[in-house]
């Protein structure tokens, strides 16, 4: 079993109240939390307005398993997400 935790950083310039905040990156865990692989969560951030933080562990057979199940994150992320990416970090366990 191999297991890597992807954790992104976002700012999110513009956005005024968590409210508006859980629009735009809210569906994060209904987009990648429907795969028994992945469990999604905001790790960070919880209380700003402009920026947040989200973490997916992805537990796979293989780690060529787990490291394509991250690529598709990161490019999903990428294009859903409204606002920057400020970091990405991958680490296996």
């Amino acid at each position: 079993m191999h297991i890597a935790i992807l954790t992104f950083t976002f700012s999110l310039p513009g956005c005024s109240s968590l409210k508006e905040k859980r629009q735009r990156v809210g569906g994060l865990h209904e987009r990648f939390g429907r795969n028994p692989a992945v469990a999604v969560c905001e790790s960070g951030e919880l209380n700003r307005h402009d920026a947040s933080q989200w973490s997916f562990v992805v537990v796979g057979m293989t780690k060529r398993e787990v490291e394509a199940l991250c690529s598709q994150i990161e490019d999903k992320v990428q294009t859903t997400v409204e606002g920057r990416i400020m970091d990405v970090v991958r680490e296996f366990l």
